[in-house]
């Protein structure tokens, strides 16, 4: 990547300006501090930005019309006009449409049939224009169907605003709540909801408070209060709606207080304390509560709980047994079954359990597994509102076959299809292979990785691979079907997903081996997969591309200082880097409430592990593959200033000549852009990236 002339553009390079920070443990000098800017406005920061999306701009200036085709090639195998599966919940059919060319959908409604006139409950169409970024976060209707409250986005910080329109009128209530979660919950009066407001320094959701429609927010009650910040809290509204609940998570412990819905007063009562390594989440079924929980069981199970006697563990019954080879993942309850969202050989599958009759002979029916076709795919829930039905809708995807929405009855054991997404263009899951195989770390264990090429793409050491992995919080990357991938399969690339310890696709023990103070499994499995798909021929040596973003952002840092030799390009999206400085400042969000997951600099054993494999604190005067690397200015998640640090300290240290880009969205954020086709416009740059390196 060179101007017309031949000549490498001149990077812009960062001044350096030593700023010492200080540690229980010792202080470090940190030389490009002052690119943080926690007001966004700073002159000198903002022109470095600009500064660096000029170089990226004339640096892939060569290669503009690939990005655009590549854009082209994405956009074109969308369906111009879309639309979900509708659902009955209230009397009223509720679904979403993108119209024709349409960035954002419109969320509909039909009283009683599909015949019915159709409502428009929100065009979030109309509602983005005149702003560069917009994005729906939630959106609720109460118990009555008057009412919809909704959470929009105009910054991307995640800092939402609630509103509330009158479905009866069309008309949106004067009423803004700024900076709140998107978790809501209406109660049984159809005018209280539950919201959780953020904290203003750290942007985490603290406040349940209640609002009642038609009043001055500036009235409404504080319900709860989180004072440890080491929780997530939200707020959710029970399947059967006649439980409200707040809900506390952290990475190894859990709380949930309930209220009935009909009570005026909200009242809400402890199900349990939280306890270290006590995790559980709750639902209501029939007259008890549905709980999973790891409670003796680290791969979860499933019990039922008496609502009155929530803390007496004596009184818990098993409804789904913990199982040394199956996670559970997820569940539903209904009448007659629970539907359990299991991991088992690193896919998620389905499992239905029916619950006996009352005097029912025999027990009740055995379990049983939903049928899968292929060898790699993933099962999900759709959307199951009633609870006194044989049909469970679910959606089944792999990385050949597009997201599919299905309706089994599970008496019968048959399936109905009611909707296979579109892909224009001519597509022909015939022409594509996937696989998931496993490869040996350097320790023994098997990582699960997912492979997926065009059957006509050589196994001979030729292909061009692009590797991607996550690795971190149990996430799990599934093996699912993706639209813009095919840009890359049909230029002859193997794409590949390392699910990597971290992850909890092999179940609970394969996340907690990859966090904390065993982070570094994480970033040698991932080399440990590279190694064996070029050994066994899957992809050329010199032909590989690493890719992850956020947290996988961290383990393509972490990697490209552990083995740069082994790729020819990194790929890394909104990327953690900075891992040190941000866990050691309890302001910036999602701090305090991580240290489980990646260790408190606090305790030296940590501090020093962190250390010891901080992408920023690690880079080195060694040669470093190609790199893009991309932020949004209004990250919340990962902050702009920590891959814009990154990418100065690599352009000052690097002793290689390969191109070192950065990407800035000034008005996005962690998600980048939003919009059903302007989203791919940050694929497609990342695609011709890919390709143009691998000489594609």
């Amino acid at each position: 990547m060179t101007d017309p002339g031949g000549a490498p553009i001149p990077a812009p390079i960062a001044a350096v300006r030593p700023r010492r920070l200080h540690s229980p443990f010792g202080d470090r000098i940190d030389p490009y501090y002052w690119l943080r800017d926690d007001t966004r406005e700073d002159p000198q920061v903002l022109a470095h930005l600009a500064a660096e999306n000029a170089y990226r701009r004339a640096m892939m200036a060569p290669i503009a019309d690939l990005e655009a085709r590549v854009f082209a090639e994405i956009v074109a195998r969308l369906p111009r006009s879309d639309a979900s599966v509708p659902y009955f919940k209230r009397g009223y059919w509720y679904y979403d449409r993108f119209d024709p060319d349409a960035e954002h959908p419109v969320f509909l409604r039909r009283r009683g049939s599909m015949d019915a006139p159709e409502e428009t409950m929100l065009d979030a169409n109309q509602l983005a224009a005149g702003h560069d970024y917009f994005q729906i976060g939630a959106a609720e209707v109460s118990p009555d169907g008057r009412w919809l409250a909704y959470c929009e986005d105009t910054v991307g910080r995640r800092q939402y605003r609630l509103r509330i329109r009158d479905l009866s009128t069309g008309v949106t209530l004067p009423t803004v709540i700024e900076d709140v979660e998107t978790d809501l919950a209406w109660a049984g009066d159809d005018r209280t909801l539950l919201y959780v407001a953020k904290d203003p320094e750290t942007l985490l959701g603290v406040f349940v408070r209640k609002h009642r429609v038609g009043t001055d927010p500036r009235d409404d009650a504080l319900v709860f209060e989180q004072t440890d910040h080491r929780f997530y809290t939200g707020v959710s509204t029970s399947k059967s709606e006649r439980f409200l609940f707040i809900h506390m998570e952290s990475t190894v412990s859990s709380e949930w207080r309930y209220a009935r819905a009909d009570d005026p007063a909200l009242e809400f009562r402890m199900f349990l304390p939280h306890e270290r390594d006590h995790e559980y989440q709750v639902e209501h079924a029939g007259d008890d509560f549905l709980v999973r929980s790891n409670w003796n069981a680290p791969n979860f199970r499933i019990l039922r709980v008496p609502v009155e006697a929530s803390a007496d563990r004596a009184s818990w019954c098993e409804v789904v047994p913990h199982r040394e080879d199956a996670f559970v993942h997820d569940f539903e309850p209904f009448a007659s079954f629970v539907a359990v969202s299991l991991r088992t050989g690193a896919l998620r599958r389905i499992e239905i359990v029916p619950s006996a009759p009352p005097g029912a002979e025999g027990g009740r029916p055995a379990p049983f597994l939903v049928d899968a076709e292929e060898s790699a795919f993933t099962m999900d829930f759709g959307d199951n509102p009633a609870v006194d039905t044989d049909l469970l809708r679910y959606t089944y995807s792999s990385p050949t076959t597009p997201r599919t929405t299905y309706d089994l009855d599970v008496r019968r054991e048959t399936r109905t299809l009611l909707k296979r997404d579109e892909i224009a263009g001519g597509f022909d899951p015939a022409r594509y292979q996937a696989e998931l195989d496993f490869v040996t770390a350097a320790d023994g264990a098997r990582i699960p990785v997912t492979v997926v090429r065009r059957r006509d793409t050589p196994l001979d050491g030729t292909a061009p691979l692009l590797l991607y992995a996550y690795g971190a919080y149990g996430a799990c990357i599934d093996p699912t079907f993706s639209v813009s991938r095919l840009s890359l399969l049909d230029r002859g690339f193997v794409h590949a997903i390392a699910h990597v310890r971290g992850g909890q696709e092999m179940g609970r023990a394969w996340y907690d081996a990859g966090r904390a103070r065993h982070k570094r499994h994480s970033f040698t499995d991932f080399i440990d997969v590279t190694r064996a798909l070029v050994a066994r021929g899957v992809a050329a040596p010199d032909r590989v591309v690493a890719m992850g973003g956020s947290a996988g952002g961290l383990l393509v840092g972490a990697v490209a200082n552990l083995a740069p030799a082994l790729y020819r390009a990194i790929i890394a999206q909104v990327p953690f880097v900075d891992v040190v400085t941000t866990m050691l400042d309890e302001s910036i969000p999602l701090t305090t409430n991580e240290y489980d997951e990646w260790g408190n600099p606090a305790v030296r054993e940590d501090y020093e592990y962190l250390l010891s494999y901080s992408p920023y604190d690690n880079v080195g005067a060694q040669a470093y593959p190609a790199m893009l690397v991309t932020t949004g200015l209004w990250d919340s998640q990962v902050q702009y200033f920590e891959p814009v640090k990154w990418v100065a300290k690599l352009r000052a240290m690097k002793t290689d000549r390969n191109p070192l880009l950065l990407h800035v969205e000034m008005d996005a954020g962690h998600g980048g852009k939003p919009g059903r086709f302007e989203h791919f416009r940050d694929t497609a740059m990342e695609f011709a990236f890919a390709i143009d390196s691998v000489g594609r």
